[in-house]
């Protein structure tokens, strides 16, 4: 088995491996990869390749661009700055990056220091994220137990983080790792959820033997949850509320990851149930040294400011007691990187980075469901018979103008079923403020629906709170020095889902009304606002109106 940085070409089985993970790879590429790789730091001419990949066979030399950029988005190499496969121009090809034996088993298996390596196959834009989690569990390592919040909005990678930092672990054998899954309408009915899944997946672990010890002499009532049927055979009953004590599952957690690090991974954790929270509360505080670490993902502004889960955050992060990881947008140059490595080519087309970063404003889930409806539209299309196949605009974006107020159909999806978990008030407040703007003020949702202002501003505020697309941004100063309070969506496709899942003419009485309180707010002063009140005439389908307030 050849291997070369994190990587490991394994001959035998005809596959690639990153970190432990297994890399499909399509047969013709895996054979260019294999000679590369077998014939390190020296040109390799177009010819020498394909007659050692096709004898006797004649194929045009474009193939072999097709499979390098396929090979390049696998490696995450940049052609630019290239740290494996350089291309030599009208020459051929060199592979530069060390090439190592290995066993076939440790394949997968790194070194501590590239174990933290952050490959641009593996996750974007992530780096800093990924370095800091790792700083973590080296604190964790020493004996100091861990508690980190991976944080963020829906789609904004904290999943594909926290995976990417389990994948490294898992493959430099540095720690014993179980996960728990919170779920919306489970966790809050049944005790303990994700914690029985991760005792579940230690069970059947590995380390299973280990975990089933300590489990059966510390913490006997918890034993029952391991999957394996010997296991279930040799336990009392699963244990009801009374009888799972937290401080016995605490002391059979530390001492397994007295044996060896453990990372528990509780994934949305804003869906726990309290006696889960309750659980991550004693782990955070006990003051024994333990090599533990535990690491959840939740949803930024999902929970009020009651809630079990903010008060946890909070009450830990004051005390020193937990870490908190924040996930912003991504920038241009990572999404730049992102379509790169989807579409398997360096170069993009023309305007496409900077319209999907708009779009998408920067969130990975959004980048990916705007690329493919761009090709879905045959707006975005593969020319395999150009001389670089690649992917290609089938004309300037600019001759798409629908394209600036159309949502994918996955992201219309997922948005209309948050907004339909909510009750007919609530959505009904949404849709009013997204007649505005992406930002939109209390006053504008009340006069749209005829409700108090007062009232209003406090159900947008609740609504700020429980929801993590919608924030309180700030106040606005109206005529006669009254304030409103107004707010933002997170991201303007929300807005736009919310506008166009109302039907026209609720939607068009709705703008007439807002544009005539803005003429009551600006009485004298119609001019200052003429732009807006014509807008929501016209949007009403009544720009006549608008004109006449304009002139």
């Amino acid at each position: 088995m050849k291997s070369f940085d994190c990587f490991a070409l394994d001959t035998a089985n005809q596959c690639l491996w990153c970190n432990g993970v297994q890399i499909a790879l399509a047969p013709k590429p895996f054979a260019v990869l294999r000679f590369l790789v077998d014939n390190p730091g020296r040109l390799i001419t177009h010819d020498e390749l394909l007659d050692a990949l096709w004898p006797e066979t004649y194929v045009q030399p474009q193939v072999l661009r097709t499979y390098m950029l396929e090979l390049r988005k696998v490696l995450g190499d940049d052609p630019g700055q290239p740290r494996f496969i350089q291309t030599l121009p009208k020459r051929g090809y060199c592979f530069v990056a060390p090439v190592a034996e290995r066993s076939a088993m440790d394949r997968g298996r790194p070194s501590p220091a590239s174990a933290k390596d952050v490959k641009a196959a593996e996750i974007v834009g992530r780096a800093n994220e990924l370095v800091r989690l790792h700083a973590q569990f080296e604190i964790a390592q020493s004996g100091k137990r861990q508690v980190v919040f991976v944080c963020g909005e829906a789609g904004i990678g904290k999943t594909a983080l926290v995976d990417a930092f389990c994948r490294q672990l898992d493959s430099a054998q540095a720690a014993t790792l179980a996960h728990g899954q919170c779920v919306q309408g489970i966790c809050g009915n049944e005790e303990f959820y994700p914690v029985i899944e991760a005792l579940g997946q230690l069970c059947a672990s590995p380390q299973r033997e280990a975990a089933c010890r300590i489990l059966s002499r510390i913490a006997p009532a918890w034993l029952a949850h391991g999957r394996e049927p010997e296991v279930a055979a040799a336990s009392p009953a699963p244990p009801n509320s009374r009888q799972r004590l937290v401080g016995d599952l605490c002391a059979a957690l530390e001492e397994l990851a007295a044996e060896q690090p453990l990372l528990l991974v509780f994934e949305d954790l804003h869906w726990a149930d309290d006696s889960t929270l309750n659980l991550i509360s004693a782990l955070a505080r006990r003051h024994a040294p333990a090599r533990l670490m535990v690491l959840a993902t939740l949803r930024s502004r999902k929970s009020s400011a009651a809630h079990p889960l903010k008060e946890l955050k909070q009450d830990l992060l004051m005390r020193r007691l937990c870490a908190e990881i924040v996930l912003a947008p991504l920038p241009k140059s990572a999404v730049t990187q992102l379509l790169s490595r989807e579409l398997g080519q360096p170069d993009l087309p023309p305007e496409l980075a900077a319209f999907v970063y708009r779009r998408s404003e920067g969130n990975p889930l959004f980048v990916i469901a705007v690329l493919e409806h761009l090709i879905a539209q045959h707006i975005l299309v593969r020319k395999d018979a150009a001389p670089l196949a690649a992917w290609q605009q089938a004309a300037p974006l600019a001759q798409f103008p629908e394209l600036d107020d159309s949502v994918p159909d996955q992201l219309a999806q997922m948005i209309e079923l948050e907004i339909e978990r909510l009750s007919p008030e609530q959505q009904h407040m949404l849709e009013a403020g997204s007649l505005m703007h992406v930002a939109f003020p209390a006053w504008a949702v009340a006069a749209a629906l005829e409700l108090d202002a007062a009232d209003t501003e406090e159900a947008c505020d609740e609504l700020a709170r429980k929801l993590y697309f919608v924030e309180r941004a700030g106040q606005d100063e109206l005529p006669g020095g009254a304030c409103s309070a107004f707010y933002v969506f997170a991201h303007g496709l929300y807005r736009e889902v919310l506008y166009r899942r109302q039907p026209a003419t609720r939607r068009a009485k709705r703008h007439i009304r807002i544009a005539q309180q803005l003429g009551q707010l600006f009485a004298g002063r119609e001019a200052s606002v003429a732009r807006e009140i014509a807008m929501h005439y016209e949007a009403a389908g009544q720009p006549q109106r608008g004109k006449f307030r304009a002139s």
